[in-house]
């Protein structure tokens, strides 16, 4: 039999790698690619795929949000891909469910390739995967918030700690982290990166600037109310939301 297999992730690389890494896989047809959750809610109604490469993390609708969009009958197998995730790892665990964690090696793409066979083998026609749906059916794994960021550059990853990183800002649907004497540019909009770090750490003190609370030195004040905040790398970054906000919100984080 023919397994009819979607790719859905909004990294172009990383759609490429997992094509790649299925065209020596006789028995697996890709039936379509995804950059985006309404694209892949569409694409899996339409072509009933018998499995799925997920990513969790895309801008605007996540991969659960994607399961939760598509009818229970037609919910395929999924093999989720994530890069720094831990609760969703968790999660996938506590459901049996496979997943891959960026970037990934073939011998761990080939076994969780195994693990869907044998789940595609067993499952009886119609059935639907007991375990996809208790993990929805769960609501939304209990959010723990980013503590390293994968930044791609060419063919290299690298791991950024958040707690290293000063500040950040947005340049369109990118964002420029930061971190010492080195920049790191993410393909990411500045809110989505904002609900995934730790609200008690990160603030954004402007429209395009996230501030790592510990860099702060202090809020220095100019001219008509307006006040700059202070790094203790000497940074001097403008300020645009009330300062009795800040320094309330300073106190308490």
């Amino acid at each position: 039999m023919k397994i009819r297999a979607l790719i859905i992730d909004d990294e172009p690389l990383a759609r490429e790698r997992v094509r790649s890494m299925l065209k020596d896989e006789a028995d697996i047809e890709i039936a379509g690619e995804c950059g985006d959750g309404a694209s892949a809610v569409a694409a899996v109604r339409q072509h009933a795929p018998h499995l799925v490469f997920l990513d969790v993390q895309m801008p605007g609708m996540d991969g659960f949000e994607v399961l939760r969009a598509v009818d229970r009958e037609q919910l395929p197998e999924v093999i989720f891909v994530t890069a720094y995730d831990q609760h969703a790892i968790r999660a996938f665990d506590a459901h049996a469910l496979d997943y891959l964690l960026k970037p990934f090696k073939p011998a761990r793409f080939k076994e969780a390739l195994r693990r869907a066979r044998g789940r595609l083998a067993e499952k009886q026609a119609g059935d639907v995967s007991r375990e996809i749906l208790a993990l929805l059916g769960e609501g939304r794994p209990a959010r723990e918030h980013l503590t390293r960021i994968a930044v791609r550059t060419g063919e290299r990853t690298v791991f950024v700690k958040v707690a290293q990183i000063e500040w950040a800002e947005s340049a369109g649907n990118y964002v420029v982290l930061h971190a010492g004497k080195e920049n790191h540019v993410v393909r990411e909009t500045l809110t989505a990166l904002e609900e995934r770090l730790d609200p008690r750490k990160f603030v954004r003190i402007n429209r395009s600037t996230l501030v790592n609370v510990d860099q702060i030195k202090e809020l220095k004040p100019l001219f008509k109310g307006e006040h700059v905040v202070v790094l203790h790398n000497g940074k001097q970054l403008t300020m645009t939301r009330g300062v009795r906000e800040l320094e309330s919100w300073l106190k308490f984080a």
